[in-house]
């Protein structure tokens, strides 16, 4: 396996909490960093802390909200001129709202930051990261899960803070999985995880007691990076540091189906084919 010290490791949400801990452990490991969050003030802080504490001069920022998709597309375009990626990290979310807010797309605000934007980047990197293989693609879910109506994805029947959470996150494991049945074959894998529950995050303290460390949830996210295991080991979902059983919905063909086909809609991004990703 290509030591981390050799390879280009793509974290979103990296200014803060989960993403942040992890780049300061793959930092002080000489990895090359490709950090992304939303507000510059604090990727010019993180980069400089990084230097500072590690001595890592490959390290970079990029700023996109993954509340517009336009600036998912152009973060895209520019993530696809690296030389390489050898793991994408998709760690950008927001946890719990107390109350319903859209996007400026006119989604459901959560589902779009926790979902719809990683299906957009992790479709138009594909074909660079089966450029890159072996590659892998770790996708930060949750424990909370709940069914998606497709009937109602947006919750403009009746708006539920808990429910957008947890339908978002099912929905990026459905995104694991066909990702992962995509590309196989290709040398790129595909996990989700949960890394812990209620960690002492700002996405989390404003409503819950935090009942794990941050230090845990990065060891798990570390793992899925890092373990020679997850090379080869492709569509499962982790809980903590062992596959579990993720929600039904999950593993119903027909939704992931409807799944697929929302997105592709509401986005303008197609699912990535394996013809195109070994063409691009």
């Amino acid at each position: 396996m290509t030591p981390l010290s050799d390879q280009t490791v793509i974290i979103t949400g990296a200014t803060d909490g989960l993403g942040r801990a992890l780049a300061h452990r793959l930092a002080a490991l000489g990895t090359s960093l490709v950090l992304h969050g939303r507000s510059a003030e604090k990727g010019e802080e993180l980069i400089e802390e990084l230097e500072e504490l590690t001595g890592n001069d490959r390290l970079a920022y990029e700023l996109a909200d993954f509340s517009s998709l336009d600036e998912i597309d152009a973060l895209a375009l520019r993530l696809r001129e690296l030389d390489r990626i050898d793991v994408l990290v998709n760690n950008a979310g927001m946890g719990v709202e107390l109350a319903p807010r859209e996007s400026v797309d006119g989604f459901e605000l959560t589902f779009q930051v926790d979902y719809l934007s990683t299906y957009v980047l992790s479709s138009l990197l594909a074909p660079r990261l089966v450029g890159s293989a072996p590659a892998r693609i770790v996708n930060v879910a949750s424990a909370g899960q709940a069914p998606i109506d497709f009937d109602d994805v947006m919750l403009r029947g009746g708006w539920d803070g808990g429910q957008a959470y947890c339908q978002a996150k099912l929905a990026q494991i459905m995104l694991t999985f066909d990702l992962a049945e995509q590309l196989r074959g290709t040398g790129v894998t595909v996990n989700a995880l949960h890394p812990a529950s209620y960690m002492p995050t700002k996405i989390v303290t404003h409503l819950f007691t935090p009942a794990s460390t941050i230090e845990e949830g990065t060891d798990n996210l570390l793992r899925m990076v890092a373990d020679e295991r997850f090379a080869t080991t492709s569509g499962v979902y982790v809980n903590r540091d062992m596959e579990a059983r993720a929600h039904a919905q999950a593993y119903d063909e027909d939704a992931r189906a409807r799944l697929r086909a929302l997105s592709a809609d509401l986005t303008g991004v197609a699912f990535p084919t394996v013809g195109a990703v070994r063409s691009a």
